[in-house]
């Protein structure tokens, strides 16, 4: 399993269908989100079907970056029961990440 790439139509699903969804906002082109991808791929193979790990491209998808009041790249939001619950702007450890999922699985 690995890092879901979501868009539009489908996100506001994919976010309902679990109880706990982590949704980074990135682009293709910003090195910190290159960064940030591996440590999202060990996290969904460490969680499993615990949670949903997903991506938005905010190029792509502006209107879901817009919606969710992105602006800076990366930014990690937490979903829970489809309600955004935790948001983290930058780059964090990966500790930061697990620790928001332990607290809503």
């Amino acid at each position: 399993m690995s890092v879901r790439k979501i868009d539009g139509p489908s996100f506001h699903q994919a976010v309902r269908s679990n109880g706990a969804a982590l949704v980074e906002f990135g682009a293709k082109w910003c090195p910190p989100c290159k960064v940030l991808l591996p440590i999202l791929d060990e996290l969904q193979q460490e969680e499993g079907e615990r949670v949903s790990i997903l991506q938005v491209d905010c190029d792509e998808s502006p209107e879901i970056a817009s919606e969710f009041g992105v602006m800076s790249m990366p930014t990690v939001i937490v979903f829970h029961n489809g309600e955004p619950v935790d948001k983290y702007i930058g780059l964090r450890p990966k500790e930061v990440y697990q620790q928001a999922i332990a607290r809503y699985v």
